[in-house]
């Protein structure tokens, strides 16, 4: 499944004319084969091994690039940074308060409720509504965890 994704990835972005270079193509396979919503340095210490030469700024404007065509999106997370994630299926996030862990969901009507709430946004307000990012918080089920023993 996840070399499939990353062909469809790679022909999507083939198909817009985006050169893709060994180190573009080893940012994206990272990022659609891993779902840890990782920052800059997360992804520079995963590849540190196989692609030693690898700057930050080679990431850096790799990721940019993703974002400004739509593929990845960023995820602010309060003090941890910036985070990223390869975004091929519309999906929310839930996020921890305690430890800042991003997770995925996908809610089958995700889409359509989503368009709902951003055609109610846009007449409510007059905006004219270019996106929607949807996020919900909580703890995770490890920081649960440490909560309750510290309660004992």
């Amino acid at each position: 499944m996840a070399n499939t994704d990353v062909d469809e990835a790679l022909t999507a972005l083939q198909s817009r004319h985006i050169r893709m270079t060994p180190q573009r193509r080893t940012i994206l396979t990272y990022l659609v084969t891993h779902h840890n919503h990782p920052t800059v340095e997360t992804i520079h210490e995963a590849l540190e091994q196989t692609t030693p030469n690898m700057s930050l700024a080679t990431i850096y404007n790799t990721l940019k690039l993703f974002v400004d065509l739509g593929i990845v999106i960023e995820l602010a997370n309060g003090e941890d940074g910036v985070h990223y994630d390869y975004y091929s299926k519309p999906h929310y996030h839930v996020i921890c308060t305690n430890c800042g862990k991003i997770a995925d969901v996908f809610y089958p009507d995700f889409q359509k409720d989503a368009k709902k709430m951003e055609n109610e946004a846009a007449q409510q307000t007059g905006y004219q509504i270019t996106g929607n990012r949807f996020e919900i918080y909580g703890l995770c089920p490890d920081c649960q965890k440490k909560n309750a023993s510290k309660g004992k």
